[in-house]
C-alpha cells in the first residue's frame, strides 16, 4: 500500500480558518480564555511536578500565556523562553517576570516579546521538564498544526537527538482541537492539550 503523499495545500487552507477564527475573537473574549487556560494548564501534574518549563510569550489572538508564565514562577519554576534567531532557529532565556521582556531584534511578521537576559544556546531547551508549545490545532492522535514556521519543528527534533523527553502540551482555544490536522514526516505527536476548557490527554 503507498502512503498518499502530505498535501501543503490542506495545511496552508486549514491554518488560514484557523487564523481567521482567531481574528475574529475579541479583546475581552481573548483576556477570559487566557485566565481559563491558565487554570487548566495548571492542573496538569506534568507542570505542577517541573523544575524548569520551556514556554512563549503569546502575540495577538493567540491562546493568551502572560497570566501561565507568572503562575509558573511564583510556583518556583525556572521558565525559559525563546529568542527568535535569524534563521528562525530557537535560543532560550530565562524569564525574570514582565518587565524583562522586551521587543524582538529579529520580529518578522508579529511583535514578538523576548527574555532580555543571558542567552543559554538553543540546547538549553533539552534540559526542560516540560515544553509548552504553539499551535494552531491539535488531533485526535495528539499532531500538531503550527504556523509553518518551522522553529518549533526544530525544537522537537533538538529534543529527539538529545534523547529528552520533556512532557509536550500544545496551548489552544476549545475548538482547536479537531479530528485530523494533516501530517508530514517531521511532525512529532504531542502528549497533552490545554484549552480553557480544560486537558486533553493523548
Amino acid at each position: 500500500m503507498v502512503a498518499t503523499p502530505p498535501n501543503p495545500t490542506a495545511k496552508a487552507l486549514l491554518r488560514r480558518e484557523l487564523l481567521a477564527a482567531r481574528r475574529a475573537l475579541s479583546p475581552e473574549d481573548c483576556r477570559t480564555a487566557a485566565r481559563a487556560l491558565s487554570r487548566s494548564a495548571l492542573e496538569l501534574p506534568e507542570l505542577a511536578g517541573a523544575g524548569t518549563v520551556a514556554a512563549y510569550v503569546s502575540v495577538g489572538t493567540e491562546p493568551g500565556t502572560r497570566e501561565l508564565l507568572d503562575a509558573l514562577r511564583a510556583a518556583g519554576k525556572r521558565v525559559l523562553l525563546p529568542v527568535l534567531l535569524p534563521d528562525n532557529d530557537l535560543d532560550w532565556a530565562a524569564y525574570e517576570g514582565p518587565g524583562s521582556l522586551a521587543e524582538a531584534a529579529h520580529p518578522g511578521k508579529m511583535r514578538l516579546l523576548e527574555p532580555a537576559g543571558p542567552r543559554l544556546g538553543p540546547d538549553a531547551v533539552t534540559g526542560a521538564d516540560a515544553v509548552l508549545l504553539p499551535g494552531l490545532a491539535v488531533d485526535a492522535r495528539g499532531m500538531r498544526l503550527g504556523r509553518g514556521g518551522g522553529s518549533y519543528d526544530r525544537v522537537l527534533e533538538r529534543l529527539e537527538r538529545a534523547g529528552a523527553h520533556p512532557a509536550l502540551v500544545v496551548l489552544l482555544y476549545d475548538e482547536e482541537v479537531v479530528a485530523r490536522v494533516p501530517e508530514e514526516p517531521h511532525d512529532h505527536p504531542v502528549k497533552a492539550v490545554a484549552t480553557p476548557s480544560g486537558v486533553v490527554r493523548f
